[in-house]
């Protein structure tokens, strides 16, 4: 994927520092905008893996900070939850002046109340997600150090939100009561998908059943099983932007794919060098995937690895190519498993007598058959197995050719 850095005026005239992630074709179908949790910044990790989720299934994702936060101007107490609804419109008015109007908007959160609120006035957002999200605005207000809440507030005084220190003043606190966020969420009819941790200690889950049953179908909601509230683990933020992106296809129109210019071969792959370690994008004219490294080499285990593909390949052949044999010959085959592994192997091991010894690549393949099949056929499958048009390319002598574009 590829992440171009972007400057936003906001209302006030402040600078909200914002990425747009784009796909790995950087053409993207459809525009989302994401706000991220109080006191957080588009920074956290979970807010990248859902973004750059979220550009596998088309879209160009804007991630920014809020005013006073991250790298935007001002200070946190201007932060106030109207204020940031406001800087969610600046974002979408910037979208659509440069890009695309915003169809998607997706909250964690504080900032999942915020793109509520924000959906109910943008008229081009066809579809809303929040993650963690409370169902009042003025749950927030337990998160402070200070017994402020019902004391008179003169200035800005200082408090401890998550083990870190911020002014605020009473209009800061005051505004949080504004907001009747159960009747704007009962009034959206827009589609709906809220995700909730059941052990998320700092947003009980409680607040995803009121959010649910005010707002009206469609609606989902789906439970971050052991996720907690930041979802610290790369593995819950990155299903999220999955279950995300799938989600959201049901509310919009099926759209072709459109590659980059891949000079008429049949796929092409991406790898930003300054923002990915090995994650790379890979596309076809329909299709789109993730190749990775594990962690042990320097990955991030995103998706399978090359060789992990190559054996994918062997694999889906050899079970296609089973497939239409039986089928043709009219036997009871009705599963195929075909189990591949790749390794280096020396050839003595492998019992081979060769002038030169030496290591060889070994791919091995098991295979399991269900159904009322005999020995003789099951000993007649095996042979065909090695027939697939795969298994044959890999046996073949290949010329690889490589060129400049």
């Amino acid at each position: 994927m590829k992440s171009e850095k972007l400057k936003i005026q906001n209302k006030k005239g402040y600078q909200l520092q914002a990425h747009l992630e784009l796909p790995a074709n950087q053409k993207p179908n459809n525009f989302a905008i994401f706000a991220h949790c109080f006191t957080c910044s588009s920074s956290l990790s979970a807010v990248r893996n859902i973004s750059r989720a979220l550009t596998n299934h088309g879209f160009g994702v804007v991630r920014f900070d809020f005013t006073g936060l991250g790298r935007s101007e001002g200070e946190f107490a201007e932060s106030h939850f109207s204020a940031n609804v406001e800087d969610l419109m600046a974002v979408s008015d910037f979208l659509k002046a440069h890009y695309q109007s915003p169809s998607l908007l997706v909250g964690h959160s504080l900032g999942g109340a915020a793109v509520l609120v924000a959906a109910s006035k943008i008229n081009t957002v066809k579809a809303v997600a929040t993650v963690g999200a409370p169902a009042s605005v003025s749950h927030v207000k337990h998160l402070f150090s200070h017994d402020i809440i019902d004391k008179e507030i003169k200035g800005d005084i200082e408090v401890n939100i998550g083990g870190r220190p911020f002014k605020i003043n009473e209009d800061f606190v005051s505004d949080f009561d504004k907001t009747d966020l159960p009747f704007i969420v009962k009034q959206l009819r827009k589609p709906l998908l809220i995700l909730h941790s059941p052990i998320d200690t700092i947003v009980g889950v409680k607040n995803a059943e009121e959010l649910y049953l005010k707002a009206h179908h469609p609606k989902s909601f789906v439970s971050l099983d052991q996720a907690d509230h930041l979802l610290s683990k790369s593995q819950d933020s990155l299903y999220v932007g999955d279950v995300i992106g799938t989600w959201v296809k049901r509310y919009f129109p099926k759209q072709e794919n459109e590659m980059l210019d891949t000079a008429g071969e049949q796929l092409v792959a991406h790898l930003n060098l300054k923002e990915d370690h090995f994650t790379t994008n890979i596309q076809t004219a329909t299709h789109s995937f993730i190749a990775d490294e594990p962690v042990t080499v320097g990955g991030d285990d995103f998706g399978p690895s090359p060789y992990d593909f190559l054996s994918a390949g062997l694999a889906a052949c050899t079970v296609m190519t089973l497939k239409l044999y039986a089928e043709r010959k009219k036997w009871d085959l009705q599963e195929v498993y075909a189990h591949i592994t790749y390794s280096k192997k020396h050839s003595e091991d492998l019992m081979l007598d060769l002038e030169k010894p030496s290591k060889m690549d070994h791919l091995m393949k098991k295979l399991t058959f269900i159904g009322n099949l005999d020995e003789k056929q099951k000993q007649r499958l095996k042979e065909i197995a090695s027939k697939c048009p795969v298994h044959k390319t890999l046996q073949s002598d290949i010329i690889i050719e490589t060129k400049l574009i």
